[in-house]
């Protein structure tokens, strides 16, 4: 039924709970895994008084998210392939995650995405926003929540 599956990780302990569960699923059905870790890029902000970054300090600033999402995915990768999974580690940069977890599922053609939700209710949610939900509500695949 399902022959790739995309899990989406920020290396908290709820998303290594997805992370679990993917894995599993995908040795017990026999499918590839794409693991993905969105990362922002750096806020610049032009409001007077503030300091800004130069370009060479904004670009240090975003290697080093890129190289921690890399760590957190090299551990996926490793929990995988120690299961005899085919795994695929994505890094993307984007201020939108949930756009960027559906673009990767469309481009990647995935069959199923799995991911984490926070449990944020009331006044939390409304500010904050949900991921989950964002890419519940526009996905064209089917998505796996776990809690």
């Amino acid at each position: 039924m399902y022959k790739k599956v995309l899990v989406t990780t920020d290396g908290s302990t709820l998303s290594k709970k997805a992370v679990t569960h993917a894995i599993a699923l995908c040795a017990t059905i026999g499918a590839e895994l794409l693991a993905l870790r969105v990362t922002p890029r750096y806020a610049q902000t032009y409001f007077e008084g503030s300091m800004t970054l130069s370009a060479q300090d904004v670009s240090k600033i975003e290697q080093r998210w890129t190289d921690n999402a890399q760590a957190t995915l090299d551990a996926v990768t490793k929990q995988a392939t120690a299961k005899g999974i085919k795994v695929k580690p994505l890094v993307v940069k984007s201020d939108i995650v949930s756009d960027a977890i559906i673009a990767a599922a469309r481009k990647a053609k995935v069959d199923l995405i799995v991911m984490a939700s926070h449990g944020r209710h009331g006044i939390k949610r409304l500010l904050l926003g949900s991921e989950t939900q964002q890419v519940l509500t526009h996905s064209e695949v089917p998505v796996l929540v776990l809690r």
